[in-house]
């Protein structure tokens, strides 16, 4: 027998062609080793599908958690959207809105100021997708919400007992001991237009008369310097106490910075802090009056309305204070506030104030102008 006669008695059998629209006959391993590769297959596809889609997740979730903190603390995503909406097709009515109107627009602003990639994913984005987009948002604003309360809830007492040592302590996880059956705690709520040494205010106040109504229509004496007013100035001193300097630094930097409230922070990066600072500090310091508020309050569970005191009404009270100023002299003070608030959690800064006259007369310069003397007169003595 040949070489080439061996050859064709190993060879596969040519395979039957069938008639035209017929199945080529394959083996049932052929057939499932294609089946295994083809769900491998899908199965990677799956696998990157679900690993982006949860990047996606986590990304929005993350981000969501910066609205309550700089955008809005009650206003839904879904209504700030809407209202910007109809402002772009009523732009000949502008004068015709209302401070409410206003301050939604101010809200959608403040939005695309924190998120500034959110337009653009709202323009290009179907409606399905940017719905389940808002959804995973809300899902990080409520978390963010969340996990100030519990913390605040904490630090709040111990920054009580720490300042005012009563003698009854406050408990982090007893909340029915505040409010105004605390000594402490009751004057930090009590409004500011009344003195809670009175026995006659603290009574009208556990009894709740009609005389001594507990509302967000008073300022809280926790929000002024000093927990102390001026009744001819009741601006004076306002938003200037020790514990919001310290439950803002708690929230927005670490809890171990709110030991600093007392003095000017000093930090590395003050530079980009203080850019910072000037973009996010009004937002976010309205939000921990609020949370303060409600820290201090013998609430256990949140709600809108606490017996007269209505939390909604009270923060749209503090963000009118910083937006809706009746004239430039309103203006003047609230940016003087923002910059001590900026000095306050971010350290102090004078680069503005370094004019082209006052660096003349620093070292540098100084030394700058002596080298050349030397140089001239090095040059005239040859």
């Amino acid at each position: 027998m040949s070489g080439l006669e061996s050859v064709a008695e190993v060879r596969a059998p040519a395979p039957v062609i069938p008639a035209l629209g017929g199945a080529v006959p394959t083996s049932v391993d052929a057939r499932a080793k294609c089946c295994i590769a083809a769900l491998e297959e899908e199965l990677d596809t799956l696998r990157q599908e679900k690993g982006t889609k949860q990047r996606k997740t986590t990304y929005y979730v993350a981000q969501g958690r910066a609205i309550r903190h700089m955008v809005a603390l009650y206003t839904s995503l879904e209504d700030l959207i809407a209202k910007n909406d109809c402002r772009c097709e009523d732009e000949d009515d502008s004068e015709d809105n209302t401070l409410t109107q206003d301050r939604l627009q101010r809200g959608y602003i403040a939005l695309m100021q924190a998120l500034p990639w959110l337009h653009d994913k709202l323009t290009h984005l179907d409606i399905d997708d940017a719905e389940d987009m808002l959804k995973k948002l809300k899902r990080g604003t409520d978390a963010a919400q969340g996990d100030d309360t519990s913390t605040l809830k904490d630090l709040v007492a111990s920054w009580v007992n720490q300042d005012f040592r009563p003698s009854h302590l406050l408990k982090s996880d007893d909340k029915h001991s505040r409010g105004f059956v605390h000594d402490i705690c009751g004057k930090l709520l009590c409004p500011a237009e009344w003195d809670w040494n009175s026995d006659s205010v603290k009574a009208g106040i556990h009894d709740r008369t009609v005389d001594y109504i507990v509302s967000e229509n008073s300022w809280p004496l926790f929000v002024y310097e000093d927990y102390s007013i001026n009744p001819d100035n009741l601006e004076q001193g306002l938003f200037k106490s020790k514990v919001l300097v310290q439950a803002f630094k708690a929230t927005f930097t670490s809890p171990s910075s709110a030991r600093e409230a007392d003095g000017d922070s000093d930090r590395a990066d003050i530079l980009e802090n203080n850019r910072r600072a000037r973009r996010q500090l009004n937002q976010a310091k309205i939000k921990i009056s609020w949370q303060v508020h409600f820290a201090l309050s013998s609430v256990t569970s949140w709600h809108t309305v606490d017996g007269d005191f209505d939390y909604e009404i009270f923060w749209n009270n503090i963000v009118d204070f910083f937006e809706a100023v009746p004239g430039p002299g309103a203006q003047c003070r609230v940016n003087k506030l923002l910059e001590w608030w900026t000095r306050k959690v971010f350290g102090r800064n004078h680069c503005e104030d370094l004019t082209p006259d006052i660096v003349s007369k620093m070292s540098v310069t100084a030394l700058a102008d002596q080298r050349m003397a030397l140089e001239d007169a090095t040059f005239d003595s040859d």
